[in-house]
């Protein structure tokens, strides 16, 4: 009878040692005042290129109106979001591949298209993943969820700026009624 505590306490250590992180909304990416401006931005054009060939050379994610409200350009973090193991879903823009072809390195971002639709999200709302593991991209519109540690990280390629990285350690395909 003395072990049946300890039996529960380890099936209760293990469940939470399994759980998966806190899912984070795209929102909670952005400050306050960002997410204020955003919700007050009047309608801008969502022109779709898709007929004029590959994203990569049109610029991809990168922000190429200097029109548009200020909030567009943003790359302002939540510092307390820095180190948090959070569950992020999104949609995959792929950087790098393993030999095997296999995704080592993408961009995640709030919906699906955002490499071909004009204007992209701020960089505030691109978060670049690394996951060494890899994980075969089928389709970018197919959404993942994507588990790991959050930074603030400013990176900047010839793609795309983003403001925040993560190092993944998960992830897989996601029915998109779930985001």
């Amino acid at each position: 009878m003395r072990r049946l505590p300890f039996l529960f306490a380890l099936l209760f250590a293990s469940s939470i040692s399994h759980a998966e992180p806190p899912e984070l909304d795209w929102l909670e990416l952005m400050p306050d005042d960002d997410r204020q401006a955003l919700e007050e931005m009047p309608d801008i054009s969502h022109d779709t290129p898709e007929g004029d060939g590959d994203f990569t050379a049109r610029g991809g994610l990168k922000q190429k109106a200097r029109d548009l409200p200020a909030v567009m350009y943003s790359a302002k973090t939540v510092p307390a979001l820095n180190g948090r193991e959070i569950r992020l879903g999104g949609y995959p823009v792929p950087l790098e591949n393993d030999a095997k072809g296999r995704s080592t390195a993408f961009f995640l971002v709030p919906y699906p298209g955002a490499c071909i639709h004009l204007p992209p999200p701020p960089p505030n709302q691109i978060v670049l993943v690394r996951y060494p593991k890899g994980f075969r991209v089928e389709d970018i519109s197919i959404p993942l969820w994507v588990d790991g540690r959050l930074r603030v990280e400013k990176v900047s390629n010839e793609l795309a700026d983003a403001a925040y990285a993560i190092e993944a350690s998960a992830v897989e395909p996601v029915e998109e009624e779930a985001l």
